[in-house]
């Protein structure tokens, strides 16, 4: 990917270091700029700071400091109920590949002791914005592409934005009361916390908000953190925003199953599934039912499966329903979740049908193969 090093003209020239930084991914040790798309450098030797323009083919720049970074240039502009231009953010752990140095991400849920972060922030006045801190999860022990669950805590929301989904619910952490919204951008799920007023700085437990959201049956125990982030998501506007501190802290030494053969409480799961389908000329309905034939319950599953070449989901029911080329993933949905030894869970969807109709041969149940049934 071609980069793109501009330095503002009031900027002057930049130093040597700063612009081999940019270029290799190095460490700031002085003010860095960094303008390329997905140009990040390090901090502290702990820290990756990203540029990260992912939603604009405008022009942005960052400088990082050996503290944060601050958006120096925002070319860029969304409609305010689509995507932002970017998230650019500082980030503990991995994320497409590129992994903090020496970080213990990813890391089992089951395994975390504490794990605790500070953040501050500097704001603006007449930009459109929300000051996101992101925790992402995965089933897998995943360094790169995207992660099954993002939660998101907005510090501060400012224009008519909102976050993916809908209201939930209100829930107590940190010391403070947050919306709950709940609901899926089709690539993965996304649980957020919305504060009522802005918040500059936070230190926090995220352990306590990996917990509510567990608690919700949206992951499980056996699902592994990846990484941690704090930045802005720009609309309109932004020069001037600033992450002028961040720290993040996450020790193992939890809990591990007792038996480390043994799939974790509600983790990788004994399950059988019964797929009934009906099929017509260009057309398939099908039913799916996942039945629990563990000792533990299941809170928070993920089905995985591959559909025969000619099928393509349309629309489902109860469950969360994607695909990418063959492989079809369905997440539970609010109310199905958690499925108690012997319960079952069931979901449906409509699909195009293009040759002769078969079924799926095999399922995997929250990284687990699963019986026919």
């Amino acid at each position: 990917m071609k980069r793109q090093l501009r330095a503002l003209a009031a900027a002057g020239l930049l130093v040597a270091s700063s612009l081999v930084a940019v270029a290799l991914g190095g460490s700031a040790s002085a003010d860095t700029l960094i303008c390329e798309q997905y140009g990040s450098t390090t901090i502290q030797g702990r820290y990756v700071v990203q540029n990260n323009r992912w939603g604009t083919t405008a022009q942005q720049c960052i400088n990082v400091t050996s503290n944060g970074f601050e958006i120096t240039t925002q070319n860029g502009s969304s409609p305010t109920n689509g995507a932002p231009t970017a998230y650019p953010s500082v980030f503990f752990g991995c994320h497409y590949t590129n992994c903090s140095p020496g970080t213990n991400l990813p890391i089992q849920v089951s395994q975390i002791s504490s794990a605790t972060s500070s953040i501050s922030y500097r704001y603006v006045s007449g930009a459109t914005y929300n000051a996101s801190y992101d925790i992402w999860l995965d089933p897998s022990p995943k360094r790169d592409g995207v992660n099954q669950m993002e939660i998101m805590i907005w510090l501060n929301r400012q224009g008519p934005i909102q976050p993916i989904g809908s209201v939930v619910g209100t829930t107590n952490l940190a010391g403070r009361t947050w919306e709950v919204w709940r609901g899926s951008n089709g690539s993965n799920n996304v649980i957020s916390y919305v504060a009522s007023s802005a918040i500059s700085s936070l230190n926090f437990s995220v352990l306590d908000f990996i917990n509510d959201t567990r608690n919700r049956g949206a992951i499980t125990n056996s699902w592994y953190l990846t990484s941690i982030q704090a930045g802005f998501e720009p609309w309109q506007g932004g020069v001037g925003l600033a992450v002028t501190s961040f720290s993040a802290n996450v020790n193992g030494g939890g809990q591990p199953p007792t038996n480390p053969t043994t799939p974790p409480p509600g983790g990788g799961a004994s399950c059988a599934v019964k797929y009934t389908a009906n099929s017509w000329n260009n057309g398939f309905t099908a039913d799916v039912q996942i039945t629990n034939t563990g000792s533990s319950a299941i809170n928070g599953w993920t089905l995985t499966y591959g559909l025969p070449g000619g099928q393509q989901v349309t629309n489902a029911w109860n469950a969360t329903v994607s695909q990418s080329g063959s492989t079809v993933t369905a997440r539970n949905v609010g109310h199905n979740g958690s499925v108690a030894p012997g319960g079952t869970a069931s979901f449906g969807y409509q699909g195009t049908l293009s040759g002769s109709y078969s079924s799926p041969t095999s399922f995997s149940l929250n990284g687990a193969t699963c019986s026919r049934s």
